[in-house]
């Protein structure tokens, strides 16, 4: 397994049962610019060989934007934020790699397992040991039909206290987008747009509903951020919503066939809780001959390139203002 010149035999640095990276320790205590990023997506976001290209390209595309990226999982039960690239590998391509959500990570931990971390999870660490931003795909949300299966994602009610802002594509059109959106205003979580009042539905531009608030440029949003922790919720989070340009986006009636067969077949073979999205997610990349797979990856890219440039704006108000 190939090593980066990142990785080293230095130290380690725990912070609450929470091993953090040399680099990522380091960059915390200068201050220079961290950005999260989940394993989830590596594990079982992507199909092999793409998964590990993935990973490694966000993080280059971190770096080359002036942050450090925080790959954020659980090895052999540890907690880790900063993923070496043996560990990188080991999530792409290990067998039995559980997904952990916040609630998951005391039993893994115990359990000494492996784990790629959700939104959730990546989230509440990534905050844990002080780091400001994470970028993701989409974000969780309130599932349809969650009348009856009250199936909410715990990303949701973890944003609400968790002093992080996700830069994230919306939510996949699978979910009650609408729904969801409530449900963030009901726990407090501002949402705004990154140069879209329209918030988007991932693999869509525009998922149909509209947004209270835009901000124009990543100074926008580093302001919005330190305002929060000024003014509160206090321990909340904040949706950063950033949409593919409408050329990069899925074809909206390929989109639409796709979602109306996944969600079909969902109801004929009674799929429920957990497996119904990487059930739909599969029904979608055959629905449109691999197109959504690109789309995502497209996802990805662009969001940790802005989780990045919010980063960079984030420290460089910080250092003007004298704040930490």
């Amino acid at each position: 397994m190939a090593v980066s010149e990142h990785d080293t035999a230095k130290p380690k640095t725990t912070i609450g049962g929470v091993e953090v990276g040399v680099e990522i320790s380091e960059a915390l205590e200068r201050p220079v610019p961290v950005v999260a990023l989940e394993s989830t997506l590596i594990s079982h976001g992507l199909p092999q060989p793409d998964n590990l290209h993935l990973a490694r390209e966000v993080e280059d595309f971190v770096r080359r934007e002036g942050a450090v990226p925080a790959t954020v999982g659980v090895i052999g039960g540890v907690p880790k934020v900063g993923l070496e690239a043996a560990e990188l590998e080991l999530m792409a391509t290990g067998e039995g790699i559980v997904k952990l959500s916040l609630r998951d990570l005391a039993l893994a931990a115990a359990k000494k397992r492996h784990g790629a971390t959700t939104v959730a999870a990546t989230a509440y660490l990534a905050a844990h040991v002080g780091i400001k931003l994470f970028a993701t795909g989409g974000l969780g949300g309130v599932h349809r039909e969650a009348r009856e299966s009250w199936d909410v994602s715990a990303d949701l009610a973890t944003l609400a206290r968790t002093p992080v802002a996700i830069v994230c594509s919306g939510v996949k059109s699978i979910l009650d987008v609408p729904a969801t959106l409530e449900q963030l205003e009901t726990l407090s979580v501002p949402v705004a747009g990154f140069r879209t009042t329209r918030f988007p539905g991932f693999y869509l531009t525009d998922s149909g509903s509209p947004l209270d608030w835009t901000l124009e440029n990543e100074e926008e949003v580093a302001r919005t951020m330190i305002a929060l922790e000024e003014l509160g919720p206090e321990g909340c989070g904040f949706v950063v919503a950033n949409p593919l340009p409408e050329e990069e986006q899925l074809d909206p009636a390929l989109h639409d066939r796709a979602l109306r067969a996944g969600l079909g077949e969902l109801k004929v073979r009674s799929v429920r809780g957990k497996d119904v999205t990487p059930f739909l997610l599969d029904r979608f990349r055959e629905e449109t001959g691999g197109e959504s797979l690109e789309v995502n990856k497209r996802i990805i890219r662009n969001n940790a390139r802005l989780a990045a440039r919010i980063a960079v704006a984030l420290a460089a108000l910080r250092a003007e203002e004298g704040v930490r």
